[in-house]
């Protein structure tokens, strides 16, 4: 399928009731995020994601109907999500930045902005476990989000996780982040095929022994570069088996450490 034929399939899969919510946080400064409905089935849990790039999905209203960028692994695989009861939660840029830059993904800017995004989830979900989940460069948010928040989140999913730090001139990396500072219960998924030079399979050797990891193998042939969404990177085509991992773990329920 290229890329056209996949926005096609993916606007008839995930289409569903979505809300665009914008929450005041640091003096001046907003934050957007959209809620992705659970399309009937009883809401278990609430994931609050982190996407990767530039961690912007240009979140708007179109004739009045919520539109975002949906490539990225989290908010592609929303609906999948959604189908196992998790309320799905994308969170855009702040309204002070175009994209999220590595000092920002580590700041106690990104911490007080994750605050009033909680305080607002926990009014809308009460008595639910809120989940931090983040993929590629939205590994470098999450964890620190969730070492920051300690004990509020329920736990945090780190996923194709930046363990290299990218680039000639370099850049932040969660190589040498102290996990034993996050407090919640943590999940490792990593994809075996992934080839970006940043996130390297063979990186969560260490890992491995010390924390849950969940290792995904196949899928569909990549449509996009080693870094991008349309690859092992993204778990493209192995989604749904992913997740439903995720959800799993998140829920307390038996799930495979291998996916195959």
């Amino acid at each position: 399928m290229n890329y056209i034929g996949f926005l096609a399939a993916c606007v008839a899969a995930c289409a569903g009731a979505q809300e665009m919510v914008t929450v005041p946080t640091r003096e001046g400064v907003t934050q957007s995020f959209v809620i992705a409905d659970t399309a009937g089935r009883e809401a278990r849990a609430v994931a609050l994601m982190y996407t990767g790039g530039g961690g912007a999905i240009h979140l708007r209203k179109e004739n009045g109907r919520v539109k975002f960028g949906e490539r990225n692994f989290l908010p592609r695989s929303r609906g999948e999500f959604a189908r196992n009861g998790i309320v799905p939660v994308v969170l855009d840029v702040p309204s002070d930045l175009t994209e999220l830059s590595d000092y920002y993904r580590s700041s106690e800017e990104q911490t007080a902005d994750a605050r009033a995004v909680l305080v607002e989830l926990k009014r809308r979900y009460p008595g639910l476990p809120v989940y931090i989940v983040g993929t590629s460069r939205g590994t470098l948010s999450a964890a620190h989000v969730a070492r920051a928040l300690g004990a509020d989140i329920a736990g945090v999913v780190l996923t194709s996780s930046i363990f290299i730090a990218p680039g000639r001139r370099g850049g932040a990396s969660l190589g040498d982040f102290d996990y034993a500072g996050i407090k919640a219960p943590l999940l490792f998924v990593h994809h075996r095929d992934d080839t970006c030079q940043a996130t390297p399979y063979f990186a969560t050797g260490s890992i491995a022994a010390r924390y849950t990891l969940v290792s995904v193998r196949g899928g569909k042939p990549a449509e996009s570069p080693p870094c991008e969404p349309l690859s092992p990177h993204g778990y493209y085509g192995r989604e749904a088996a992913t997740v439903d991992a995720i959800a799993a773990w998140m829920l307390k329920r038996p799930f495979p450490k291998d996916i195959d």
